[in-house]
């Protein structure tokens, strides 16, 4: 584990390094060499933050900067300063600043965070309601927010040991002594945080760039050596503007949420380096990943578990499945402490998840169990549902949920989004009729022009649940 002086000392050296760089904002062809400037900025505010940590004990300094360097600056400082950290989307719109702004009550801002909103920690005795557990960690934490598909915005508690640990399982799993990064994530998320601690403590490049602005870049750095992370909104985007950059980097990261197989497979066909992913910010990210060999050879998983983790699967012998499917749960060096400001006292992570492990040891993710539809006694997968639906090739998109129903429980109801106009739905209602059961087939059908996703692809289940009864209501 690094000290604080090791992390200075480690950035001193990085910054006579061509290491880190990012565009301008102003030129998409203007690229900026920000070593030295993280290094000398992160000076600065080591010394504004160690000087009001003089008067308060467990210093809160939120992070809401938009500039990759002032970002990382304060990051580091914070780090090094030992208080603790929260790192937020400078998007965020009013509501959501005024339930993180109630919740951390911070000492310290920077960036873009409405003035107004903020109440600050004025006095040593007028401590915030809820202050971290110090029994359980004498450590400075790295909060860092996850909001999953209801839209409350939570922070999960990290430190930079947690965070070295993701590090050091994913260099292991892909035999690599210096990680490339090419960051399209924003840092605040833990994808995109998480690109920056690998190339730092490899003494690997980072390279900051907009997804959509890749294929107006000058060639200016080796994709064969980079990995570089998106989601599948990302992944779709540039494989339909530009998949010869795609096929260049050493390996394309793809997590956030599920890709459909018809993207997977246009990957494949363009021979793109895939590496699917399964993780969360629970985890510091990735904590089972599918090499691109694998992903070539026509394997459909999600892949194998990083050294640093281990997965276990809680069996449900009543699941009316072909396989023995259970809850994934989850026990790694990089698990988090807790939702701020409550710590767990668990060691291991019960997930959402559900899915199961092949004979070679490859997990399979079938869905999210609270979204597992019950239907007269039946218990339907949403996931095996849109595949059946994607497979037609006659929509853009669909979500398949449940909606309650006095007579069967719920009813299977696929929300989707059409190819084209005027698209007769019995033409996919006949493909959906050989490949599922009956019980699995959706009763409800609700055509939209788009689902209610979130920049990184996530549905949101509380919107998309108002528009299916808002239009079943209307009927």
């Amino acid at each position: 584990m690094y000290s604080c002086s090791e992390i200075l000392s480690q950035l001193k050296s990085l910054s006579r390094e061509d290491w880190l760089w990012y565009y301008s904002e102003a030129s998409d062809r203007h690229i900026i060499n920000g070593s030295q400037e993280l290094a000398r900025l992160t000076e600065v505010r080591l010394q504004e933050i160690s000087s009001k940590n003089k008067f308060f004990t467990g210093l809160k300094v939120l992070i809401a900067e938009a500039n990759p360097i002032e970002f990382l600056a304060t990051f580091l400082a914070g780090i090094i300063a030992e208080v603790d950290l929260f790192l937020c989307d400078h998007t965020w719109q009013q509501q959501e600043w005024q339930q993180v702004l109630s919740l951390v009550q911070p000492d310290l801002v920077y960036g873009n965070c409405p003035s107004d909103l903020v109440t600050h920690r004025q006095t040593q005795a007028s401590i915030a309601k809820n202050p971290v557990d110090r029994d359980l960690a004498q450590q400075s934490l790295i909060m860092i927010p996850t909001g999953g598909t209801s839209g409350k915005i939570r922070f999960a508690m990290h430190s930079w040991a947690t965070l070295t640990a993701s590090v050091a399982g994913f260099k292991d799993y892909f035999g690599c002594q210096q990680i490339n990064s090419c960051c399209t994530l924003p840092l605040y998320h833990v994808s995109g945080l998480m690109q920056f601690m690998r190339s730092f403590l490899t003494q690997g490049n980072i390279i900051f760039c907009s997804y959509k602005a890749i294929a107006t870049k000058q060639n200016i750095f080796n994709r064969q050596d980079y990995f570089i992370s998106l989601v599948p909104t990302q992944l779709q985007f540039l494989i339909e503007s530009i998949p010869s950059q795609l096929v260049q980097f050493k390996t394309v990261l793809l997590g956030g949420a599920l890709a459909a197989e018809l993207l997977l497979n246009q990957a494949r066909e363009l021979a793109i380096p895939v590496a699917i992913t399964y993780g969360m910010t629970e985890t510091a990210s990735g904590i089972v990943t599918l090499k691109p060999r694998d992903f070539w050879a026509g394997n459909h998983s999600s892949g194998q578990v990083l050294p640093h983790a281990k997965v276990q699967i809680e069996s449900d012998n009543n699941v009316s499945f072909d396989r023995q499917i259970g809850l994934i749960k989850i026990s790694c060096a990089s698990l988090f402490f807790g939702y701020y400001p409550l710590f767990t006292q668990s060691q291991i992570f019960t997930t959402d998840d559900l899915g199961y492990f092949d004979e070679r040891g490859y997990l399979h993710l079938v869905g999210r169990n609270s979204q597992k539809i019950i239907t007269g006694g039946e218990n339907v997968f949403p996931v095996e549902v849109e595949a059946a639906i994607i497979a037609t090739k006659l929509v853009k998109d669909v979500c398949v949920i449940g909606i309650s129903d006095r007579t069967w429980g719920q009813v299977v109801t696929a929300v989707y989004v059409p190819l084209e106009s005027r698209l007769d739905l019995d033409l996919i209602k006949q493909q959906v009729q050989t490949q599922l059961a009956k019980y699995k087939q959706p009763k409800i059908w609700i055509e939209v022009d788009s689902l209610p996703r979130n920049n990184r692809g996530k549905i949101n289940y509380q919107k998309l649940q108002a528009i299916a009864k808002e239009v079943i209501s209307n009927k």
